[in-house]
């Protein structure tokens, strides 16, 4: 009786520990729903990178820059890479009005010789559009 009632203390104090700490989570879906909590963007960066060339089976690593220019905090809700080769890396929390961030990702070239034009698309709470395409190209030179 005594592990049965000590178990249940358990998973109730487990229980209440997660669902208190998702409360504290930001919800990227409300921002993107909620016309009041939108803001502007603005890309440091060119939205087009050109990498030039590299050798096969080099990770290149790419990063776009950007500053929340509205009043209200900027949340990136999703980045979505156009293929498997490359491995995004969003913020996880809001921007605040004025601040830079930057939206990561990781090329993997092994067995990818030639051209490679990629695309992360992006999901943000801001006015006008939430979807953005971040592109980059890069040439793989062929392991010999």
């Amino acid at each position: 009786m005594r592990t049965l009632s000590g178990s249940l203390f358990a998973l109730l104090a487990v229980s209440v520990l997660v669902s208190c700490h998702g409360s504290d989570a930001p919800n990227p879906a409300a921002a993107l729903t909620d016309s009041t909590k939108f803001t502007t963007i603005q890309w440091l960066d060119s939205t087009y990178r050109d990498f030039g060339t590299i050798a096969e089976g080099q990770q290149l690593d790419v990063a776009f820059r950007f500053r929340n220019t509205g009043r209200t905090p900027l949340v990136i809700a999703r980045v979505q890479p156009s293929c498997g080769c490359t491995i995004a890396e969003q913020p996880k929390e809001p921007i605040a009005p004025g601040a830079e961030g930057q939206i990561r990702a990781t090329f993997n070239s092994a067995g990818r010789p030639g051209v490679n034009h990629k695309t992360l698309f992006v999901t943000a709470n801001t006015k006008g559009t939430q979807n953005y395409s971040l592109q980059f190209s890069v040439v793989v030179d062929k392991k010999s």
